[in-house]
C-alpha cells in the first residue's frame, strides 16, 4: 500500500465535530471524551502574542542591528513579518477549514499523504519541543542576571555550576572557568509550565494573559520613555544616502568573533530578516488549539493574523527606539534592551536607583515574555502528539484526563523530555534547528493550499487565502530562501533527526496507522 495514502478530508472535518460529544452553540463538541472548547478570539490573540513576543524582541533585535542591518533592522522586521503573514494566511485558511489539533501535520496528511504527514509531525518537534528548550535556556540566563546583578544575591560556585549544561563554561568566583553540571532553572521553569498545561486550557490561557499584559506593558513603557530621547543622528547610518535608505549602513567588513564578516547594505537587511525570523516563531502554534476553540472557523484566522499584526508593529517601534537611543554598533550583546534602558536613564539624568528599577522592570518583562513563549510552545507540541496518536502513528498520547480534559500523558512525556534537554543541551545547538524545522513546516502548509484548491474545490472555506495562487507560492519560496541561508551543519542535523523519525515510523507508525487499517478493510 502506498506510503502517500491520504487521510480523507471529510474524515478530518468530522473529527472536529464528533457527534458522540455534547455540542455548544455552533454545533461543535464542548468536551465529552475529547478536548474541552474554552478559547475565543481574544484568548487566541493573547496566546499568539504570548508565543511571538519573547527572545526576539529582548535579544535578536540587537544582534541583527549590530552585525547585519544597523537601523535598517526595521526593514528586516518588515520582511520577516511579510514572510510570516504569507504563511499565516495559509495557516488561517487551513485551520478554519480543518479545525483539528495537529496543525501542519493534519493538513499535510490530507494533501500529501501519510509519509509526508509523519515527516512534518516529527519535524514539528524541532519547532515546539526544541523551541521551548531554547527559550528555557534564555530564561535561565535572564533569571540569573536578575538574581545576581539586579537583586545583588551572590551565588556559590556550586550553584553557578547548576546554571549551565555540561557542554557550557561557567565562570567561578575566582575567575576560573569550568564546565557546568545541569541548567536547573531552565529545567524547573519547563516543569512549572507543564504543571499549568496539565491542569487545563482555561488555566493555561489565564496565566498566559497575565504574562502577556506584563511584557507588553514593559515593551510599551520602554518605547514611550525612549522615544523622547532618541538621537536622530544614530539613525543616519549612511549619510551619503537619502530617505529611508539612510537607515541602512553602507556595505562594510566588520570583525565578529575574531573573523571578518562582509555585511550591511540591503543584503545585510535581507540577512537580518533571516536572523529575526526566530522572533516570529510560535504564531502557528495557535492552529494546534483548533479543537479547543469555541468557534475555530472564525476565531482562528482572527487570532493568527491579529497577533502577527500587533507583534510586527511592536517589533518595528522597539527597533526604531533602541537604534535611536544606542548606536547600533554597540547592540551586539545578549541583553540589548538592558543596554537601552541604561542609556535612557543616562540621557534623562535619572538616579542610579531609577536605573535599577527600570533594569528590574525590563528583566521582569523579558522573563514574562520568555515564560509565555514556553507555555505556548509546549501547548503546541502536546497537541501535535495528541493528533498523531489519534491516527495510530504514536502510542498513548491521545489519552485525555477524565477531569481536566487535557492530553495529560502527552503533556507529561513532552515536559520530561524538554526539561532534560533544557538542562543539558547548549543554546547554540538547538536554536538553528528550531528555525529550520519551523520553515519546513511553513513550506508544506503553503504548498498544501493550492493542492487542496484543486483537489477539494467544493469544501467549505470560512476563510480563504486572498490571491492564493500568488500568496501560497510566495510563502513557500520565501521560506526556502531563508532555509538556504542556514549553515550546512544545521541541514545535517535536520537530516539525522528525520532519519530517526523515519525509523520510528517504519517500525511502529506504519504498522499501527488507523487510516492504513481502514483502507485495508
Amino acid at each position: 500500500m502506498s506510503l502517500f495514502l491520504k487521510k480523507p478530508l471529510d474524515q478530518l472535518i468530522a473529527e472536529s465535530s464528533d457527534p458522540s460529544e455534547p455540542t455548544g452553540e455552533i454545533g461543535l463538541p464542548e468536551h465529552g471524551h475529547g478536548l474541552k472548547r474554552t478559547l475565543g478570539a481574544k484568548q487566541l490573540t493573547m496566546l499568539g502574542i504570548g508565543a511571538i513576543i519573547g527572545a526576539g524582541i529582548f535579544s535578536l533585535t540587537g544582534a541583527a542591528a549590530a552585525y547585519y542591518a544597523g537601523p535598517g533592522v526595521i526593514f528586516s522586521f518588515v520582511l520577516g513579518g511579510i514572510l510570516c503573514a504569507l504563511a499565516g494566511l495559509c495557516y488561517a485558511e487551513m485551520a478554519a477549514m480543518v479545525p483539528v489539533s495537529g496543525s501542519a501535520y493534519a493538513y499535510s496528511y490530507a494533501t500529501m499523504g501519510e509519509l509526508v504527514a509523519w515527516i512534518i509531525g516529527w519535524d514539528l518537534v524541532l519547532e515546539y519541543a526544541f523551541g521551548a528548550t531554547t527559550v528555557a535556556i534564555s530564561w535561565s540566563g535572564y533569571f540569573q542576571s536578575m538574581v545576581t546583578k539586579t537583586l545583588g544575591f551572590h551565588l556559590s560556585d556550586g550553584s553557578l555550576r547548576l546554571t549551565k549544561g555540561p557542554w557550557e563554561l561557567v565562570t567561578l568566583s575566582d575567575g576560573s572557568q569550568v564546565h557546568g553540571t545541569f541548567n536547573l532553572p531552565a529545567a524547573l521553569i519547563i516543569l512549572g509550565m507543564v504543571a499549568i498545561l496539565y491542569r487545563g486550557m482555561r488555566e493555561s490561557a489565564l496565566v498566559n494573559n497575565v504574562i502577556v499584559v506584563v511584557k507588553v506593558v514593559v515593551v510599551i513603557v520602554f518605547i514611550l520613555l525612549g522615544w523622547g530621547v532618541v538621537d536622530r543622528l544614530n539613525w543616519g547610518a549612511n549619510p551619503d544616502a537619502t530617505g529611508l535608505s539612510s537607515l541602512v549602513p553602507a556595505p562594510a567588513t566588520i570583525m565578529r568573533e575574531g573573523r571578518p564578516l562582509d555585511t550591511y547594505g540591503w543584503s545585510g537587511v535581507l540577512t537580518g530578516a533571516g536572523v529575526v525570523f526566530f522572533a516570529y516563531i510560535g504564531f502557528d502554534a495557535l492552529s494546534t488549539t483548533a479543537q479547543e476553540c469555541k468557534n475555530p472557523k472564525r476565531d482562528l484566522p482572527i487570532g493568527i493574523l491579529s497577533s502577527l499584526a500587533i507583534c510586527t508593529t511592536l517589533y518595528i517601534l522597539m527597533s526604531l527606539v533602541i537604534t535611536g537611543v544606542v548606536p547600533y554598533t554597540k547592540l551586539g550583546v545578549p541583553d540589548p534592551v538592558a543596554v537601552g534602558v541604561d542609556k535612557i536613564v543616562e540621557l534623562r539624568g535619572w538616579s542610579s536607583s531609577s536605573s535599577k528599577l527600570l533594569g528590574f522592570g525590563v528583566k521582569l518583562g523579558a522573563l514574562a515574555g520568555l515564560t509565555s513563549v514556553m507555555l505556548v510552545m509546549l501547548l503546541g507540541q502536546t497537541r501535535v502528539f495528541y493528533a498523531m496518536a489519534k491516527d495510530g502513528l504514536l502510542p498513548w498520547f491521545d489519552k485525555i484526563h477524565p477531569k481536566f480534559k487535557t492530553p495529560h500523558i502527552a503533556t507529561l512525556v513532552t515536559g520530561a523530555f524538554v526539561s532534560v534537554c533544557a538542562g543539558l543541551i547548549p543554546l547554540t545547538l538547538v536554536g538553528e534547528l528550531v528555525s529550520i524545522g519551523t520553515l519546513l513546516a511553513f513550506v508544506l502548509v503553503c504548498t498544501a493550499i493550492p493542492i487542496l484548491r484543486r483537489t477539494q474545490p467544493n469544501v467549505p472555506r470560512p476563510f480563504k487565502t486572498p490571491a492564493y495562487f500568488i500568496v501560497a507560492p510566495a510563502g513557500a519560496l520565501s521560506c526556502l530562501w531563508v532555509m538556504s541561508g542556514l549553515p550546512g551543519d544545521t541541514w545535517v542535523r535536520l537530516a539525522a533527526w528525520l532519519i530517526v523519525g523515519l525509523v520510528i515510523y517504519a517500525f511502529y507508525g506504519r504498522k499501527h496507522s488507523k487510516v492504513r487499517a481502514k483502507a485495508k478493510a
